[in-house]
């Protein structure tokens, strides 16, 4: 496992800090947990802006066409 160390402002530092206590988790775990929900999120963004052309292609112009046909 990797260590990364970074500095918080005092007011993300107690955001954080808040955030973690009320989910009783560490500081550390809450990071990882929000990395990996960011990380995921930008992969899903990059693999829809390289799927967009042959979605408009074939007619999915919103994403209400493509949930309609496929739900």
């Amino acid at each position: 496992m990797g260590t990364l160390t970074i500095r918080l402002d005092d007011k993300l530092d107690r955001e954080l800090t808040r955030l973690a206590k009320q989910q009783k988790r560490t500081k550390s775990e809450l990071v990882r947990d929000i990395l990996r929900r960011y990380t995921t999120v930008e992969l899903f963004d990059e693999a829809r802006k390289r799927l967009q052309p042959y979605a408009e292609r074939a007619g999915y112009l919103t994403d209400e066409d493509f949930f309609r046909e496929f739900s």
